[in-house]
């Protein structure tokens, strides 16, 4: 069974939506045997088999009616699934997201409130996605990676803040939010433990990256999909000292940071990939206090 979550970034419409869809887990559908909450994917479908449901619904909500609760189970043939629910669709054989919703804010952060619980080395994880399409690649560029990890247990309804990571100046034209209770840095899921959220809201205006302080500029990486090794190469201003690393969709570092000496004009650094697993990953460039970053895919 796969418990790695690999994001999977589609095109969407670019206009603006002021909130989280269904940001309060008030809405639910009925799916016979179960509910689902409008708007938000999660593996409900591909449990029920065993009529068993990793995402249910609370009540009373500590705002509104009701909330999600997301809890890790145990399921014959298909070991402990992770309770997930992902502000978009959900690919179920992947545990993947498969779509997000549109959105063009660059918010400061996300709050909400929560309640969470791992058990052994499990640990739950919120992630934040804001990406927007590039028509020049044909793909997504991302200008917002944020993880938050859930650390110790919280047996009551607190408040939280999630400040936002941005990686580029630019404006998103979408979001996703993954809410998992089992999985955070690639850990087994344990079963039982959860993660409970209700009132979620993106807080504050815009932040900004002074890019004409870069001093990398033109940045491109080839072969994109990779196999055995990349190549990443920029243009450089003058002769800084770059710092290169790259990290999976929950954050993890896979290639702990590789310090490199550019000099003025064109420069070529050689990553090896062959040891990595197949998916989606991003390289960080960062020169002074300034990051930017592109997405590799591994196959």
């Amino acid at each position: 069974m796969k418990t790695k979550l690999i994001l999977c970034l589609v095109s969407f419409a670019t206009f603006a939506i002021a909130q989280i869809p269904n940001n309060g887990f008030e809405n639910w559908t009925n799916q016979g045997s179960y509910n689902t909450p409008d708007n938000w994917g999660n593996l409900n479908s591909y449990t029920s088999v065993a009529s068993i449901y990793t995402c249910t619904k609370g009540t009373p909500g500590s705002v509104g009616a009701s909330y999600i609760k997301l809890t890790s189970k145990t399921v014959a043939t298909m070991g402990v699934v992770p309770g997930i629910a992902i502000s978009g669709t959900i690919n179920t054989s992947t545990f993947s997201a498969a779509s997000g919703f549109p959105f063009n804010g660059r918010p400061v952060s996300l709050k909400g409130k929560w309640q969470h619980m791992a058990y052994g080395s499990d640990e739950g994880f919120i992630a934040i996605y804001l990406t927007k399409w590039n028509s020049g690649t044909n793909s997504r560029d991302t200008i917002s990676n944020t993880v938050q990890n859930l650390g110790a247990m919280v047996m009551s309804w607190a408040n939280f803040t999630i400040p936002l990571n941005y990686l580029s100046s630019a404006t998103p034209d979408s979001a996703i939010i993954i809410l998992s209770s089992s999985g955070a840095n690639g850990v087994t899921p344990v079963n039982n433990s959860y993660l409970y959220i209700d009132d979620l809201n993106f807080f504050g205006g815009t932040t900004g990256v002074n890019e004409n302080s870069m001093t990398v500029n033109d940045i491109s990486i080839s072969p994109n999909p990779a196999t055995n090794f990349l190549n990443v190469t920029y243009v450089s201003k003058k002769e800084p000292e770059i710092f290169i690393d790259l990290t999976d969709v929950t954050g993890k570092k896979v290639i702990e940071t590789v310090q490199v000496s550019s000099n003025a004009g064109n420069n070529v650094f050689q990553i090896e990939t062959s040891k990595l697993l197949k998916g989606i990953y991003f390289i960080s460039l960062k020169s002074g206090d300034v990051v930017k970053t592109k997405k590799v895919v591994i196959q």
